[in-house]
């Protein structure tokens, strides 16, 4: 892995960042109807998903630290794992997107996406490098069968 930075750190680094944007940007504030049920749905929904796909990994027993994928076991490819090859980032990215509907600033949707280009970049992509090397054909024939985030 190219760098170790804890997937939850950075989502608290992200989240920190569009709380300061809300508060010191004068312009972007937004209200619709249903925005704070939007809200509501978006934390659930990420606690689910979280808490679904790291009893996965539990049950399965592999490990769950990205920044040390020699200690993965097993290739987790069924339930959520077989819509999306990252359940636990796209809870991390409806979490952010629920902190956003919360502060009200249309901006931070530009922070949310930041979150992904650098999940992309700097957690996945070296991910699967070491995941490839490690599964092979098998975790190469994975990502044909299955999207990177939903």
């Amino acid at each position: 892995m190219k760098l170790k930075i804890p997937p939850l750190v950075i989502t608290i680094v992200f989240g920190l960042f569009m709380y300061l944007l809300a508060a010191f940007l004068p312009v972007g504030y937004f209200e619709f109807f249903g925005r704070n049920y939007l809200m509501y749905l978006l934390f659930f929904l990420a606690f689910l998903i979280g808490a679904i796909s790291l009893w996965q990994f539990f049950s399965s027993n592999t490990s769950i630290d990205p920044r040390t994928p020699s200690k993965v076991t097993k290739l987790v490819s069924s339930g959520l794992y077989q819509y999306s090859r990252n359940p636990m980032y796209l809870a991390l990215l409806l979490l952010l997107l629920a902190w956003g509907l919360y502060l009200g600033n249309a901006f931070n949707t530009l922070l949310a996406a930041g979150f992904v280009y650098y999940m992309n970049s700097f957690q996945i992509i070296p991910e699967e490098e070491a995941l490839t090397n490690m599964f092979g054909k098998e975790y190469q024939k994975y990502c044909v069968m299955v999207r990177r985030w939903f």
